[in-house]
């Protein structure tokens, strides 16, 4: 049986007096990790979380666990490997909500078949056992067949290889809720407004944070003997909160850069297999992948100077996008085809050089910092090595005394919550995401009332129990909660989940014993629909 989330005793737990070991903030894919990891090993784990958990940039992803075969051609093999072991975690202990994922590479030169083939079957041989399936050298016809709303003009055949894909926030989800089955107390939508620090100025060590429950006001403080920041691109803010009255502002660590997705309909490519463009006109990378019944186009990677929590595509990179999708689908997509855009930041990371920090990148992916204080910043990194960044990140916490030693490996193999064998997720949501607690949501009431159903397939969807089992047991708070990260309708499409927002806030009304907002939502998914 799923565990029963409310937020009232989880509140109480928080404001109980007591030393906990660990307090991580921020509620993404690395501060989840930490706090999976920590709570396997034994110890006493706090994490808060100012918005939603991966309401920033791990929902935001590609939807991709992968090796990384664009690290392969620049010959970071050391991280490709680590990549490819972590991409196995992912998929074996979350089968439900993470698959295999076949990537057909078109050839529209003579030579790119036979040079990028050559390099995946590299990638194959990295893998080893683990890899998820053969390279394979296709002819123009088994191209056009495996992607069939390709661009045939110009074909010279094509290379497939094999991935992985998941679903981003649901994954996080499960860390969360794995973590809390493993004894670990976290809360989203409660922020942190200070730090609790112990000795003098020069010295003074954290040892605890302040946090305010965002629904009522209330402000807690709790001890810790080690505080981690894993708040991604934010993390300059919290280290910030970590200075002496008067101390000059550190060098910021993060650079952020912006990823934008476009989400359109499946018979833009039809099938069950995603078209990768290794290298654009312009160098970048163009994917198209099926996802929940549509497909995703993307990506960018633009520098951007601001932190925004919902930040809003560039003009120009919706038209890059748009403009190379054209040139390798048979049927171009137009900006009315568009059913949401999303924004992610990712934290690309400028490693500091502050006198008395003992810094280490762990690789060029992410980077860890131990502070005078003994606060402890990780940031970086990508979503595929989430598990590995949480091990390098006790690893610091024990070699600095911090924490005691314990051994690790802990969650190489670890179901989380519901791991059952899963679907492609070519085919839309559905019940299935559940894994081995679809039975249970069957449960409550609503089961067989659906609200959406996927309009292409008419299969799938939201259900009205989906939204009772998001509040009772995904700690879901809001609309958007559900819509956005509970339920991927937000990321799918906009426009049907400004519809759903007043049957939802009614559903959540009744579970959370409150009234609930649905006009914010609307405004949002108003964004989401939009095209600059």
């Amino acid at each position: 049986m799923s565990q029963l989330l409310e937020r009232s005793t989880l509140l109480a737990r928080l404001r109980e007096p007591r030393d906990w070991d660990l307090a991580v903030i921020g509620g993404g894919a690395t501060g989840l990790g930490v706090a999976l990891d920590a709570a396997v090993r034994g110890f006493s784990v706090v994490l808060v979380e100012s918005h939603d958990f991966a309401q920033g940039t791990s929902s935001r992803a590609t939807k991709l666990a992968h090796g990384g075969v664009r690290y392969l051609a620049q010959g970071d093999i050391g991280l490709v490997r680590e990549a490819l072991h972590e991409r196995s975690a992912m998929l074996a202990n979350a089968p439900h909500v993470a698959q295999r994922l076949p990537f057909v590479m078109p050839g529209y030169h003579w030579w790119e078949r036979g040079f990028y083939g050559v390099g995946l079957k590299a990638y194959d041989a990295l893998a080893g056992r683990q890899g998820l399936g053969s390279t394979e050298w296709l002819s123009t016809q088994r191209t056009l067949e495996l992607l069939p709303g390709v661009q045939p003009r110009g074909l010279w055949g094509g290379v497939r290889y094999w991935d992985g894909q998941f679903d981003d926030a649901r994954f996080a989800l499960l860390l969360a809720r794995t973590a809390a089955a493993r004894g670990a107390l976290l809360l989203n939508h409660c922020e942190v407004t200070a730090l609790q620090r112990e000795g003098p100025p020069g010295g003074a060590m954290v040892r605890g944070l302040v946090v305010r429950d965002a629904e009522t006001g209330t402000e807690t403080a709790l001890r810790a003997r080690c505080v981690v920041n894993a708040t991604g691109v934010w993390v300059d803010a919290v280290r910030d909160m970590d200075r002496d009255e008067g101390a000059p502002h550190r060098p910021p660590m993060v650079a952020p850069s912006q990823g934008v997705h476009l989400v359109v309909d499946r018979g833009f490519l039809p099938g069950n297999h995603a078209l990768l463009v290794p290298k654009t006109e312009d160098g970048r990378v163009m994917f198209a992948v099926p996802w929940y019944g549509k497909t995703i186009l993307g990506t960018t990677d633009t520098p951007r100077q601001d932190l925004a929590r919902e930040p809003e595509a560039f003009a120009q990179d919706v038209g890059f996008i748009l403009q190379e999708a054209g040139r390798y689908l048979a049927r171009a997509p137009q900006r009315s085809d568009v059913r949401s855009v999303w924004v992610g930041l990712r934290p690309l990371v400028k490693p500091p050089s502050e006198d008395g920090e003992n810094t280490k990148a762990i690789s060029r992916e992410h980077t860890v910092i131990v502070g005078r204080s003994g606060m402890i910043t990780v940031t970086g990194g990508k979503w595929t090595t989430y598990r590995s960044m949480a091990e390098d990140v006790l690893e610091h916490a024990m070699a600095r005394g911090l924490l005691p030693r314990r051994p690790g490996g802990v969650t190489a193999r670890l179901p989380l919550l519901g791991a059952a064998p899963g679907r492609p997720q070519a085919e839309p949501p559905g019940e299935h995401l559940y894994g081995s607690e679809a039975a249970q949501l069957r449960t409550l009431p609503g089961a067989h009332h659906w609200l959406w159903n996927d309009a292409e397939s008419g299969r799938g969807g939201l259900s009205e129990a989906m939204v009772r089992f998001a509040a009772r047991y995904e700690m879901a708070r809001s609309v958007e909660d559900v819509l956005a990260r509970r339920c991927r309708l937000l990321f799918l499409d906009a426009a049907e989940a400004g519809r759903q927002a007043d049957a939802v806030a009614t559903i959540l009304a009744q579970e959370l014993g409150r009234e609930v907002d649905a006009a914010g939502f609307k405004a949002l998914a108003a964004a989401y629909a939009r095209l600059p």
